[in-house]
């Protein structure tokens, strides 16, 4: 447990040496036409480094690399427990790095340096570690075949996937691909997002000393709209996976149609809505669950429970309890291991959070606590996390993906009208219930058109659980096993014998 203050972690971004240069062929180097970009500290609007940005050229670079590692075999056709062993050494290393990457990410991103130490790095380690220890133990199989024949299904992996991962979470969205990408013997291009570049850069060191050949791993930071779509449109990449907004996913699916064909796996968009019944077990419990549901990673989290479904009887009773809990969600300096709600990332989102609490507050709703922006003095990026009551679910505010700590409170009178509520969104992501009733609890799960279904409980789960959407939430499964279909391809081989 470190006992590092606000001033130690202070004096260490200050002596902290930052790369931004892209990661090919196992060495750092800027991008082809030498264009970089400022990476900008949500915290106080200092600039980090220049940072790479690479466009077609280094897309095509870091393919060949990608494609060269993987058909000399010195990867893909590593026995599956050689491949184990280095993606458990990579997992070491990042915790080895932890502190030293956790200030990366809170530097980069404005989360509190707390949940970076506590929950995105550790959580990236796991990520590495379990696909890598899983991998040996995945089985193929033998098909039930007359005497005279033979039936072999064999999973073997894609070839050169494009990971395309967002900046809310960087380094644990990235390990949630590279894990079960990596175990499986594919070859990979890691584009981050610009707004958080700077942990997918170092790790890409890590991962050679660890023992990942040079060119299995690049990484390239840069614009979505070049680096992003060179890598979407092109015509050696086997697989495209992709955590961010639902607008993005459906881009890449349009750019894999006019390419390759390349498989598209896509985590986007959420609007999760947490359902509170009069029976919940422990209104205080839901309510103090509710409130770090919305302002947790400031809201940035596509699981966010940004719709609070509160059966009518009780919420007289409840919203309250909510309202007092979010009260102990306070922006404040990233750096403060105090602090729990760090700064928004960037200006952009700031004005995009902001816009959408102006738009409630048109539409009719009701703010019951915050709604402003905060400690603009400091020139970091800060909103009081907020509660809208009155809300309709045909508000923007309830149908839209804010991802800020603004919270809808929705009335209900019976379960079926929570369900429909509910499922009335686009998407399909997460959703959570609270209530005693045992049945109640499967039948409500059962008809939520969502990929996670939570019960008393908000954000259950682990590296053993699937986690993905329906709907425009999108498709494919990462964590668990049914992760490595995305990754895989089944071949049948059938021999006569």
């Amino acid at each position: 447990m470190t006992t590092l203050t606000l001033a130690d972690w202070q004096q260490r971004a200050r002596d902290l040496r930052i790369e931004g240069q892209a990661f090919v062929q196992g060495q750092y180097t800027a991008a082809a036409d030498g264009a970089t970009f400022d990476c900008i500290s949500p915290i106080d609007g200092r600039v980090l480094v220049q940072v790479a940005s690479c466009g077609a050229a280094d897309a095509e670079q870091a393919v060949q690399s990608a494609r060269a590692a993987f058909e000399s075999g010195i990867w893909s056709r590593q026995a599956p427990a050689r491949r184990k062993a280095v993606m458990i050494r990579f997992a070491d290393l990042l915790e080895a790095h932890k502190e030293e990457l956790a200030l990366l990410e809170t530097l980069d991103m404005g989360k509190p340096i707390s949940d970076s130490l506590a929950v995105d790095i550790p959580g990236a380690a796991r990520a590495l570690r379990w696909s890598g220890e899983a991998i040996d133990k995945v089985y193929d199989e033998v098909a039930p075949t007359p005497h005279d024949q033979l039936g072999l299904v064999t999973r073997e992996p894609v070839g050169v996937v494009a990971a395309i991962v967002p900046w809310n979470f960087p380094l644990m969205m990235a390990c949630w691909k590279l894990g079960p990408a990596l175990a499986t013997g594919n070859s990979v291009v890691l584009k981050p997002s610009e707004k958080s570049p700077l942990t997918a850069i170092r790790v890409a060191q890590l991962a050679v000393e660890a023992g990942i050949p040079p060119g299995v791993l690049n990484v390239l930071p840069g614009y979505g709209h070049t680096v992003g779509k060179a890598l979407a449109l092109h015509m050696d990449v086997d697989t495209l996976v992709f955590t961010g907004s639902t607008r993005v996913a459906k881009q890449l699916m349009v750019y894999a149609g006019e390419s390759n064909m390349k498989r598209v796996w896509l985590e986007a968009g959420g609007k999760s809505p947490n359902i509170v019944f009069a029976d919940a077990p422990d209104l205080a419990a839901a309510a103090e669950a509710a409130a770090g549901a919305i302002a947790f990673n400031q809201g940035e989290v596509c699981t966010a429970g940004s719709r609070l479904l509160v059966e009518r009887s009780i919420k007289a009773r409840f919203l309250p309890l909510v309202v007092e809990a979010l009260k102990g969600w306070t922006p404040g300096n990233p750096l403060d291991p105090a602090t729990n709600v760090g700064a928004l990332v960037d200006t952009q989102q700031l004005d995009t959070v902001l816009g959408y609490i102006e738009a409630g507050r048109e539409a009719g709703a009701q703010v019951l606590i915050g709604g402003q922006r905060t400690l603009e003095e400091t020139g970091g990026l800060y909103v009081e996390p907020t509660i809208f009551d009155g809300v309709s679910n045909a508000m923007k505010i309830a149908q839209e993906e804010i991802f800020g700590p603004v919270l809808s409170v929705i009335s209900f009178d019976s379960a079926e009208e929570a369900v429909a509520i509910a499922n009335d969104t686009p998407y399909g992501l997460a959703a959570a219930v609270w209530t005693a009733d045992l049945s109640k609890a499967h039948r409500t799960a059962r008809a939520l058109r969502a990929g996670s279904v939570w019960v008393n409980q908000y954000d259950g789960g682990d590296m053993t659980a699937p986690f993905g959407g329906f709907k425009q939430s999108g498709n494919g499964r990462d964590k668990s096993l049914h992760a490595f279909d995305k990754y895989t391809e089944l071949k049948a081989t059938w021999i006569k014998l």
